[in-house]
């Protein structure tokens, strides 16, 4: 990829990633709940989806997905009714994400890790910046697995970092929340977010 193509990437998908999704939404709320380092599970399995994504849109399986929407409807909605039941026992504060007094939470690395990538896979604002704006960044004079991989490779870094920006500001909130002893209203937050990560998943 060339210097000049490379200095219209970079900024491009900064911005697509940067803008509030359910990706960052749900990073921020597990910023807010369980801190940023036990959200990193979260992220990474909501990267090896964007991964999947990306990598999808540049080979052309949107095509295919427009053959069988089925099964990604499903998959959206599942998702959706997930993180949503996952909000509300939050806001219950009666679920395995939910801050206590005493830091920390039961929720496992497999169960992070499982929400990013469901997230991710199901997230149409995802699946339409990808099949929109990665192609024409391709040179079909070139071989695509070099370039796919440099692709990919960026879109990566970039969406983690984002991802940390926004974990980082639910970090922020908690202890702010915590510091004034809000840790119920704390929870009723995440939780709130989370539903709506939920409903935006399944309907939007």
């Amino acid at each position: 990829m060339s210097i000049a193509l490379l200095s219209l990437f970079i900024p491009t998908f900064f911005f697509v990633s940067i803008t509030p999704g359910m990706c960052m939404t749900l990073s921020l709320s597990l910023g807010m709940s369980v801190g940023v380092r036990r959200s990193l599970p979260m992220m990474c399995g909501e990267l090896v989806g964007v991964a999947i994504v990306a990598s999808a849109a540049a080979m052309g399986v949107a095509t295919l997905m427009l053959e069988f929407p089925e099964l990604f409807v499903f998959l959206r909605l599942f998702g959706g009714a997930y993180l949503t039941w996952m909000g509300w026992q939050m806001w219950r504060s009666r679920g395995r994400l939910v801050i206590t007094d005493v830091a920390g939470s039961t929720v496992t690395a497999v169960q992070l890790a499982s929400n990013g990538f469901i997230t991710a896979i199901a997230n149409p604002k995802g699946w339409a910046f990808f099949i929109t704006l990665l192609p024409p960044f391709i040179d079909s004079s070139q071989a695509l697995a070099p370039q796919l991989i440099s692709l990919v490779g960026l879109i990566l870094v970039i969406e983690f970092c984002c991802l940390l920006i926004y974990a980082s500001g639910g970090k922020a909130l908690r202890h702010l929340l915590a510091d004034s002893g809000n840790v119920r209203l704390m929870n009723r937050i995440a939780g709130s977010l989370m539903i709506g990560v939920g409903v935006w998943l399944a309907f939007f």
